[in-house]
């Protein structure tokens, strides 16, 4: 039976997929920490990230395979589920770790959540999927609310740092490539199934990282200082393991499309959780936009079929 957005099935994948965009947003504490606290650079950092995370995935992918309900993958399955996880999990978490290191945590969040406008127009053009009024007006609100909030972090200055631009640059690529993960995720997982896609896409992207690593690593992931070890295996546990199979869970019970606009508290989620552990200022017109993306998350989740 089909599950109509109003069904206490939808409202449970919206609480879903807002504990996954939570848990997501503290992956850029972490980075902002191990840069300001040790010399590690983006690629070994996130070597590391995958390969504490890595031994979630394969145990997930075994026990998945070996249920006597598993269906084996097809040759396609099999290219679309590496294709996806190594844009959503490789290529955007290698362009968001570059950028970190150039713009603030919870600007980082507000120029990456781009992305589920670039989901809908990419489901609509590529899938004829068609926008919802009640999605147009969560979606209008909720930008509306972001763009308060980076208008405040902008530096309008003639003596403003480029190295900012070159940041948000990277970020808004990795914007792309993450909408893409969500959009093909979308269509993937009602197939082969929300745990076994993450446990397969997660650990096509750990190696896709690990691979690169090797050949382009110029730092051992050996004898590195503890705190490395420390916020990597954090970021890998509670900003990579968890809730990446709860935003499966989500995107599952909700559409690739609600699940991006639910996912918007990320960028005011970080933007608080930078405040507290980072000391980055917070505005009132960030708490402005907050509030405005909260009240288009709510739309979406109260919002009848």
């Amino acid at each position: 039976m089909a599950k109509t957005h109003a069904s206490p099935y939808f409202i449970g994948g919206v609480i879903i997929g807002l504990a996954g965009a939570i848990c997501f947003s503290t992956k850029a504490i972490f980075v902002k920490l191990a840069y300001r606290d040790t010399a590690i650079d983006a690629v070994t950092l996130l070597a590391l990230r995958m390969l504490f995370s890595l031994p979630f995935f394969v145990v997930s992918a075994t026990i998945e395979s070996r249920r006597d309900t598993n269906t084996r993958f097809t040759t396609k399955q099999w290219i679309g589920v590496a294709a996806v996880g190594l844009l959503g999990y490789y290529i955007s978490s290698l362009l968001d770790f570059l950028g970190l290191q150039y713009i603030s945590a919870g600007m980082e969040r507000l120029v990456l959540f781009v992305y589920p406008t670039l989901v809908l127009l990419m489901s609509a053009v590529f899938f004829k999927q068609k926008i919802a009024r009640y999605q147009w007006i969560a979606l209008i609100i909720t930008y509306a609310g972001l763009a308060i909030a980076f208008i405040s972090e902008v530096d309008w200055s003639e003596n403003h740092n480029t190295n900012f631009y070159v940041g948000a640059l990277l970020i808004f690529l990795c914007a792309i490539t993450y909408a893409l993960y969500i959009v093909g995720s979308g269509r993937l997982i009602p197939i082969v199934g929300a745990t076994k896609f993450n446990s397969y896409a997660m650990t096509f992207a750990s190696a896709g990282v690990l691979i690169h690593y090797a050949l382009a690593g110029h730092t051992s992931v050996f004898n590195l200082p503890p705190l490395v070890y420390l916020y990597s295996f954090m970021m890998a546990i509670i900003g990579t393991v968890v809730p990446s199979y709860l935003v499966t869970e989500g995107i599952k019970r909700i559409g690739s499309d609600n699940a991006a606009i639910v996912g918007s508290i990320g960028p005011m989620s970080t933007i608080l959780q930078a405040y507290i552990f980072l000391q980055e200022s917070i505005s009132a017109m960030q708490m402005a936009g907050t509030v405005l993306i909260l009240v288009g998350i709510l739309l979406i989740g109260r919002k009848g079929k």
